[in-house]
């Protein structure tokens, strides 16, 4: 899609979808945490907590540090934050750069999808399920969680997206949702064994079984060599420059979704160079 108007109208659209992903990724983890919360005091008989009520509606978005409230005007995707220099407008604290790149790297994906596919229900279906993901990397890195409230919709999603668009493909959708539930598991379990420790959360089974659901049990090697490959070197970098990070676990679900996401936006271009890189064609 080339008219200037219609990119222009989707690229704000992906900002505003960038600005509710950062709301998704601040305050979805506090949602579940009261959840818990509730549950355990529900099955201990005790008295629930007052908690604060918190949606992805309410309360305003507000300074982590001081509470004020934060203008509609300084919320505005990537004009409110280089308006206000990264800072608040109150308080002059710092705000985390997350928010700029969630609402850049938003718009990056949504305008490659609507470039290469168009105003289709299957670029429609990709952008998705590549916000998805980068929902769920953030959140990963930032609380090493991967709800199931996401993980679940994506796996659904992408097996709902195989029988629409791809229907001789669904088998392969189905066998790529099974092998890589079952190849994370089997990791789980191997690492948990030989180490006593646990490499993989169960969250990684679910997300690497929702991608197999959208690439094809195929892909599942490449998504993997390139998520440990990326993962591994990352890994190192921050602990030679970052020493108090040297023997803290690392989540391995951002460097799946990215992975994810580049087969997913690369398509047969990438899965070519991968057959060609082991010989296949």
């Amino acid at each position: 899609m080339t008219d200037p108007l219609l990119l222009s109208i989707v690229a704000l659209l992906a900002l505003a979808l960038g600005s509710f992903l950062n709301v998704v990724i601040a305050r979805l983890p506090v949602m579940l945490s009261q959840q818990w919360t509730r549950e355990a005091h529900q099955i201990l008989t005790l008295t629930p907590p007052t908690q604060t009520r918190c949606n992805l509606l309410v309360p305003r978005s507000r300074c982590p540090e001081c509470d004020a409230a934060i203008a509609w005007h300084d919320n505005l995707p990537l004009v409110g934050y280089f308006k206000r220099r990264g800072r608040c407008a109150q308080c002059r604290c710092r705000i985390s750069v997350q928010y700029p790149l969630v609402e850049a790297a938003s718009l990056s994906l949504v305008l490659w999808v609507v470039w290469h596919h168009g105003l289709t229900l299957t670029g429609l279906a990709l952008a998705l399920a590549c916000l998805t993901l980068l929902a769920l990397a953030v959140i990963d890195w930032r609380t090493m969680l991967l709800p199931d409230v996401l993980t679940l919709p994506l796996l659904w999603g992408g097996l709902l997206y195989q029988l629409a668009n791809h229907s001789d493909r669904l088998a392969e959708a189905v066998a790529g949702a099974a092998v890589g539930y079952i190849i994370a598991w089997g990791f789980y379990w191997f690492f948990k064994l030989a180490t006593g420790k646990e490499g993989l959360g169960r969250g990684d089974f679910k997300l690497l079984a929702a991608l197999g659901a959208w690439c094809g049990w195929q892909t599942l090697p490449l998504i993997l060599v390139l998520s440990a490959t990326t993962g591994a070197v990352i890994g190192i970098v921050l602990q030679l420059f970052l020493p108090r990070l040297r023997g803290a676990p690392m989540p391995f679900g951002p460097f799946l979704s990215a992975a994810g996401m580049l087969v997913l936006l690369g398509g047969d271009r990438v899965i070519g160079l991968y057959y060609a890189a082991i010989g296949l064609y």
